[in-house]
């Protein structure tokens, strides 16, 4: 889990919480953004990961099962979700954690929005557990 140390900028807590928690996916939007809107990278890195995701209330891994379960429930941020199913495999979800969660939206966000993230999480495995790999369930 992130840490705060004294002199670290929210902008160097918050690189430093998105290379552990999203790994490469993370830096690809951050990247994305630095032809179009570099200060709102700046933006995410501060608040989303330099002040929230580093705050010790929740362990890494709580966090990215209700960011999980938000983005299902929303149906409209697929390329989010695939970013964060990433996060979670990285913080040590399962993948049939992360699919439990995402049937769980079944409940409060509808079937579209929980079929939308299963074949969201179908995508994120195949990428990572190429045919033949086997990955801890």
């Amino acid at each position: 889990m992130t840490h705060h140390f004294p002199n670290e900028s929210r902008l160097e807590r918050g690189k430093r919480a998105l290379a552990e928690i999203d790994g490469e996916a993370g830096e690809n939007v951050i990247a994305a953004l630095a032809d179009i809107a570099p200060d709102f990278a700046t933006y995410v890195l501060e608040f989303p990961f330099g002040d929230i995701y580093s705050r010790p209330g929740l362990d890494l891994r709580s966090r990215e099962i209700a960011t999980i379960a938000a983005l299902t429930a929303m149906g409209n941020a697929t390329p989010q979700l695939k970013v964060h199913i990433e996060a979670g495999l990285n913080v040590g979800l399962t993948r049939d954690e992360i699919i439990e969660t995402i049937m769980q939206m079944a409940v409060y966000a509808g079937f579209p929005a929980a079929l939308n993230g299963l074949f969201a999480a179908r995508d994120v495995f195949a990428a990572r557990f190429p045919a033949g790999e086997e990955a801890a369930a």
